[in-house]
């Protein structure tokens, strides 16, 4: 496996890079994130859409004023100019792929 990183301002959070560009694709990581795990601490923005799918365990994305919860084998869409974040919301470790998209 390559190597894993901690994106900054994340906390409990591993990831490795899959890909990178690819026609509308940017690139796509796997996420290791660890109970209470997740970040950025707070939400950002971005001129990119973040695809995620969970492969274990459920996360949490805090959307502007809403929560969505991804469940193990569903997928969600971000809009990278809504303010987000993305947490684990289960006490195990979450591992999700994360796929940046061009808007």
């Amino acid at each position: 496996m390559k190597e894993l990183f901690t994106p900054p301002n994340h906390v409990g959070f591993e990831a490795c890079k899959l890909f990178g560009e690819n026609g509308l694709i940017i690139d796509g990581s796997v996420a290791y994130i660890e109970p209470c795990g997740g970040g950025p601490t707070q939400p950002h923005t971005h001129a990119h859409n973040h695809l995620f799918a969970v492969l274990e365990g459920e996360a949490k994305i805090l959307l502007g004023e809403q929560t969505v919860i991804i469940k193990e084998g569903e997928s969600f869409l971000v809009d990278g100019a809504i303010p987000h974040s993305v947490w684990n919301n289960c006490s195990s470790k979450t591992v999700m792929i994360g796929i940046n998209v061009k808007e």
